[in-house]
């Protein structure tokens, strides 16, 4: 089989994996940049905190529940790199507008002028521009990757979203706003220019006509999705695990500012830690797993998240510190208090349990379809489970409003935890019937 390090020097992956890569850092960067800076320097209520940061997530999730059906058709109905090329040049006139943005707000122009609005305006477009790449980046690969060359693009894609989402992650805590204005732009501009050397990706299929009504296209995606009883259970199950996610996404820098009475360092330190336990857990289910694309480690995995979640909850309940010198906590003052690494190395496990739940459902969405249906299945999973997310940061950013703390907020994650558990096993169980009698793919 060829290597990743011989797929990483190929014309035919190498653009479009650094396209990605470009893609999720500059999305993150901005959105990091963006809450941590409106939370920090906007407002001072936790109330308010949490309300923008789950409108925020909100607003960028929202595009995938109105535009993943459209996306998906077009991922299968038109050239996929003429499309990548028409979705970077829109980053570009979008990180122009939400940098416009962040300029005013850093200049004490934050609530009564346009601030606030282009900020968003630009986090809901980035979302528009998110919905219509996410299913080329996984559907292009058939296109250009031999056979035995696809698993290994795709653990590259995946493997290079996660440090992206990382790296943006850490570097819009760490950048200065005005550092975050230029490098938002400079990025939408280098992944243009790197775009351009994505090789031609042809249709697969004759059919030509795109249904544009949200409604009905996304009415038959749901149709399409429900059918199959594996990709029922992998969709809904992700789903749950992604509002975990979102509620937690929600939780952290409010949290963070006002139970752990950390900076908005301490803040993008808690969410790289998130995101590099997804990763951890990635790689430790596909190696457990030896490559069989299985649901029987899922289950166990979100039960264990659960239990993990918990812990989580108790050692913010008895965090009664206070910094010293009566401001919050900077990086290396927070590291220094007795429960920080337990509460840091718990939320790393948090994230690997919930990492090694959800990669093998990932697996299901496009082997248990016909190939020419992946990227409808990649689509599918994409609207409902962006269903799932806006309710969950909504419900998150609601529960504040009602004076509801911070810490008892984390709870309400338990019950899903249970749902995702129960959908696991019931997809094991389809997975086991199917094995039995040969039929699966």
């Amino acid at each position: 089989m060829t290597t990743s390090t011989d797929l990483m020097r190929q014309r035919r992956f190498l653009p479009l994996f650094l396209t990605q890569l470009l893609n999720a850092l500059n999305d993150n960067l901005y959105k990091n940049a963006m809450v941590l800076f409106v939370v920090y320097s906007v407002y001072d209520s936790p109330e308010m905190e949490t309300l923008i940061s789950g409108v925020a997530t909100a607003l960028f999730v929202l595009p995938f529940v109105l535009f993943s059906a459209t996306a998906g058709q077009l991922a299968d109905m038109r050239d996929k790199t003429k499309i990548i090329r028409w979705i970077k040049f829109a980053e570009i006139m979008i990180m122009s507008v939400g940098a416009t943005g962040l300029l005013l707000a850093s200049r004490g122009l934050q609530v009564e002028g346009l601030a606030i609005p282009l900020m968003f305006v630009a986090l809901f477009a980035m979302g528009v521009h998110s919905t219509f790449f996410g299913p080329i980046k996984y559907a292009i690969l058939p296109q250009h990757l031999h056979k035995d060359e696809v698993l290994a693009g795709t653990g590259l894609v995946e493997a290079g979203t996660y440090v992206a989402i990382l790296v943006g992650m850490m570097l819009g805590g760490a950048m200065h706003i005005n550092d975050s204005i230029i490098a938002v732009i400079a990025i939408a501009v280098i992944g243009y220019l790197v775009c351009r050397w994505v090789p031609p990706a042809p249709a697969q299929t004759e059919e030509t006509k795109v249904d544009w009504n949200p409604i009905r296209a996304s009415k038959d995606l749901i149709a399409f999705s429900m059918s199959n009883l594996e990709l029922r259970y992998s969709v809904l199950a992700i789903s749950y695990f992604w509002t975990i996610a979102a509620i937690l996404s929600v939780q952290f820098i409010p949290l963070a500012k006002n139970v752990l009475l950390a900076d908005k360092q301490v803040a993008a330190v808690l969410l790289v830690a998130f995101s590099a336990g997804i990763a951890i857990g990635s790689v430790s289910i596909n190696a457990l797993l030896k490559g069989d694309i299985s649901a029987r480690y899922s289950a166990p995995s979100v039960l264990v998240l659960g239990v993990l979640l918990i812990v989580f909850y108790l050692i913010c309940r008895i965090w009664n510190i206070s910094p010293a010198s009566g401001e919050l906590f900077t990086v290396g003052e927070f590291l220094m208090q007795p429960l920080a690494l337990a509460l840091l190395a718990n939320l790393l496990l948090i994230a690997v349990a919930g990492g090694m739940f959800v990669v093998p459902l990932y697996a299901f969405l496009t082997t248990r379809v016909e190939k020419s249906e992946a990227s409808r299945s990649v689509a599918a999973n994409n609207f409902i489970s962006s269903i799932f997310m806006v309710v969950g940061a909504g419900v998150a950013g609601a529960l504040g409003l009602f004076g509801i703390p911070l810490q008892e907020q984390l709870l309400l994650s338990l019950v899903l935890c249970v749902f995702s558990a129960q959908l696991a096993r019931k997809l094991h169980r389809v997975e086991s019937l199917q094995e039995s009698s040969g039929s699966v793919r």
